[in-house]
């Protein structure tokens, strides 16, 4: 399965265009949020829309940039996999929207406990079928990152990424996890054998793809994920 991978769109909605020949190639489509430029949340309406027009599978959360009652027509388009567990093609994705609260002058900023709480149903399906085996075909997709080494690096001495998703994501083993938010974390590292991307800001002309496919045994594995840019 070949999953375009996009995230921190911030309007600029020509990129969006300018992807329509991936959009093709896509058997789905990962949003990790911010659809609106940031402090001018009503540019992400359109764009959210706009994103919706392009793919007829996409799985989104939203960023910090973001109004939260943007989660409404994200739902109304059944893109949005916040707080959810939805199963697709064998795969189960599983989504956390928003940004770790620094300022509180973006519009979606929360507690760390806010955000990793939006994975509980992942815990609640696993206890209730008494099958962990769930970890091994999940996606998660958090606009917040993980604290890594690569993919919630602004410099070399500041790594705003929470500890407890990265706690959280070494325990469990996700098949991948998506984030974005740190436009200069942009980057693939693994945690344990865990893949994660932060494909860069598609607003900059950055993506990636990932791709997964099943073994002889029929468990899901991770390609390599693929960085791109829009022109290369």
């Amino acid at each position: 399965m070949k999953l375009l991978v996009i995230s921190d769109l911030h309007a600029a909605d020509k990129n969006l265009d300018l992807l329509d020949d991936e959009f093709k190639k896509a058997d789905a489509v990962l949003f990790g949020g911010d659809f609106a430029e940031c402090f001018k949340p009503e540019t992400g309406l359109e764009s959210l829309k706009k994103l919706c027009e392009k793919h007829d599978t996409i799985f989104s959360v939203l960023g910090n940039c973001d109004p939260e009652d943007f989660l409404e027509v994200m739902e109304e388009n059944d893109i949005s996999i916040e707080k959810s567990l939805v199963f697709h093609e064998g795969l189960a994705f599983c989504g956390s929207g928003g940004g770790e609260y620094f300022t509180g002058k973006t519009e979606f900023e929360r507690t760390r406990e806010e955000l990793m709480s939006d994975f509980d149903i992942i815990k609640t399906s696993v206890e209730q079928s008494g099958d962990s085996s769930l970890w091994k075909n999940l996606i998660l997709i958090s606009h917040n990152p993980p604290k890594g080494s690569i993919v919630d690096r602004v410099n070399d001495e500041l790594h705003p990424g929470s500890s407890e998703f990265t706690d959280y994501i070494n325990k469990n083993q996700p098949l991948a996890v998506i984030c974005g938010h740190i436009h200069e974390g942009r980057g693939v590292e693994k945690m344990g054998e865990t893949y994660v991307i932060n494909p860069g800001a598609l607003a900059e002309g950055y993506y990636a793809w990932l791709n997964v496919e099943k073994d002889k045994d029929g468990n899901w594995k991770v390609a390599e994920p693929e960085l791109k840019e829009l022109g290369k």
